[in-house]
């Protein structure tokens, strides 16, 4: 499937590619970008067999920042208008059932280090160069940088980052947590796959409400969390997934699972 900015393959049963495809302009983030790239999640998110999606940029970037020839020109409201379909779309990503990875391959730089962070993790390049720049340009992060990068790193990391513009190497990135994996340039999309098989392996029901329970729960209070957490625990319980894992551990084979 291929949309004007995006393209989308399904790589492996219930494993999906998407990439970033302006490699001319390093992949940045123009609205008509952010319109395909919501287009192509909801497309994987309408397949009852997709388990993990995995997102890259074409060339030498992941997404090197939005497009500053467009924002330059943007009226306030339209500025506004642009930040929030960044965050509309970002937050549907987050949304998605099943668990999605950025394959930073290049330069993640402001909204490409919004778009990295609005995935569930992260595995980089050893070319792999992240960072929140909007303080170069008069401006602040806008699809949702000054929050997801706080809840990954922390608050003192966070402020460093945005309040100084700074670049961060991959190295630098994994050390402080906000990548899960550093590899080589060329093990990239091998690695990524190679994640993807491993969560598409699992009880599909348990992945998305493991997930569901992981980003709900960041928003609440521990306790209620927990109680959160108890309820699909006993959900859970009644799938026909359970019944099959627990009887393949049991009986010493592999599940054999239906997302039911």
């Amino acid at each position: 499937m291929s949309h004007e900015t995006v393209l989308l393959e399904q790589k492996e049963p219930g494993i999906w590619l998407l990439t970033i495809n302006r490699e001319r302009a390093m992949n940045a983030l123009a609205p008509q970008v952010l319109e395909d790239l919501g287009a192509a999640v909801r497309s994987v998110v309408a397949e009852p067999t997709a388990r993990c999606l995995l997102v890259t940029g074409a060339g030498r970037a992941f997404v090197a920042g939005a497009d500053i020839a467009v924002m330059s020109a943007m009226s306030v409201l339209e500025a506004r208008d642009f930040a929030a379909k960044g965050h509309l779309t970002l937050r549907a990503l987050e949304l998605a059932p099943f668990p999605v990875i950025a394959l930073v391959n290049g330069y993640a730089l402001g909204g490409g280090c919004e778009l990295a962070l609005a995935c569930d993790f992260i595995v980089a390049s050893e070319q792999a160069v992240f960072g929140q720049p909007e303080v170069n340009l008069g401006i602040c992060p806008g699809f949702g940088g000054t929050q997801r990068l706080t809840r990954v790193v922390g608050r003192s990391l966070a402020l460093d980052l945005v309040t100084t513009g700074r670049q961060v190497k991959a190295d630098e990135a994994l050390r402080i947590g906000l990548v899960n994996h550093v590899v080589a340039p060329e093990a990239l999309l091998d690695k990524g796959l190679a994640l993807a098989r491993m969560i598409a392996g699992k009880g599909p029901v348990a992945v998305r409400f493991s997930k569901h329970l992981v980003i709900r729960g960041q928003d609440l209070d521990l306790a209620n969390a927990n109680v959160l957490e108890t309820d699909v625990f006993g959900l859970l319980c009644a799938t026909d997934d359970k019944r099959e894992g627990m009887a393949a551990f049991l009986e010493k084979r592999p599940a054999k699972f239906t997302g039911k």
